[in-house]
């Protein structure tokens, strides 16, 4: 682990340069550049919300704010949408650069590092772009808004975490992909962000739903932005572990399949 850390810090410099490649190249050609990460989420959780919040009714207990039901649904998916790209990155990390494993020497622990980072300064536009919208319909920060920091290396640390597994095995079972594909349309509605979860209260579902790791990341978000409470801090704190688990995990499987990953590629 030691080494593994030491060969990262020497090549931080890459590292750095490669998040800064990455934004550059997904959006060289286009005018609006980086802007589009942001308009594509934000145009998804409009499309949530007039479809849900107005033609279905679809109100929030407890609450008589007009856009609340935005401020649930955008605060919700702020969490989602950095969780689901880190492990859909992850997951083809090494697949995608193959060609870049075969031809240079570099620790091969640096592309899951970069694709964090690229993420991240992601999920930073589009929660500029969201408290900027939470603004406008009058909801003005507060200090509960620096959980934020908090709630955000969670979701990093397990959508690494989770990520780096699916991404090794991948190389080795192709159908993992494919899979995963799946089962991430599936747990996004199995987690409540479009969808508060009382309106399931006192169905057996709901009990199966506290169980979701992501449920208790995205609520601590909803809870934060709008209802200015504090996150569930042990449910989180139970991530957290579950989340050092699987880097550990991961970092193991990691170790064993690095030598073999490029004959394979």
């Amino acid at each position: 682990m030691t080494d593994m850390l030491n060969a990262v810090w020497r090549y931080r410099h890459f590292i750095l340069t490669s998040i800064k490649n990455d934004l550059r190249t997904r959006f060289a050609r286009s005018r609006l550049g980086a802007t589009w990460m942001i308009l594509q989420a934000l145009f998804q959780g409009a499309i949530y919300a007039l479809v849900l919040g107005r033609v279905l009714g679809s109100k929030l207990p407890n609450t008589s704010n007009t856009y609340a039901y935005v401020i649930y649904l955008l605060a919700g998916l702020l969490g989602w949408t950095l969780f689901a790209e880190l492990v859909n990155r992850c997951l083809t990390i090494f697949v995608d650069n193959a060609s870049l494993l075969k031809k240079m020497v570099f620790p091969r622990i640096c592309l899951p590092l970069i694709v964090s980072g690229s993420c991240l300064l992601n999920n930073v536009f589009l929660l500029v772009a969201t408290i900027a919208i939470f603004v406008l319909v009058g909801n003005e920060p507060a200090w509960m808004w620096l959980w934020l920091l908090m709630l955000t290396g969670i979701t990093v640390l397990f959508g690494l975490a989770l990520g780096l597994i699916l991404g090794i095995l991948n190389v080795f079972i192709r159908d993992i992909a494919q899979v995963m594909n799946v089962i991430m349309q599936l747990w996004f509605w199995l987690t409540p962000i479009v969808y508060p979860i009382s309106t399931l209260q006192g169905h057996h579902f709901a009990v199966l739903l506290r169980l979701n790791p992501m449920y208790a990341i995205c609520s601590s978000y909803q809870q934060v932005l709008l209802w200015g409470q504090p996150p569930h801090f042990k449910t989180l704190a139970a991530i957290f572990v579950l989340s050092l688990v699987l880097l550990a995990i991961g970092m193991s499987l990691f170790r064993r399949a690095a030598p073999d990953m490029v004959d394979v590629l």
